[in-house]
């Protein structure tokens, strides 16, 4: 029994852990894929200095909106990209004008 309790305990911190990370779009880092209406990693740390780059892998457009106004993609269509260089430190949250439920940030350290 309580091997089951460790196991289960495992792959919840493995499935939280997942989305928070350096790592974005299948294991790049410094990438987030848009997909299915979310961006694919919800919190991406990086270094100051880093660029990041957003892929819409949907059927539709999104964009890439920081909540403080410091950048915006514009409409990306399906297939596009948009990168953004982040060179203060802190928590920038960014969302989809388009689809206002999708919401993530980036931590720059």
């Amino acid at each position: 029994m309580q091997s089951i309790f460790v196991l289960l305990i495992s792959i919840i911190m493995f499935a939280c852990s997942k989305n928070s990370s350096s790592y974005g779009n299948n294991g790049n880092p410094n990438t987030v894929s848009i997909k299915n209406f979310a961006y694919s990693v919800a919190t991406l740390n990086v270094s100051s200095g880093t660029e990041v780059t957003w892929t819409n892998n949907d059927a539709t457009a999104h964009t890439v909106t920081a909540d403080d106004a410091s950048f915006d993609s514009g409409n990306i269509a399906p297939g596009g990209t948009y990168k953004h260089t982040f060179s203060t430190a802190g928590t920038v949250s960014y969302h989809c004008t388009i689809h206002p439920m999708m919401t993530a940030s980036v931590v720059v350290k």
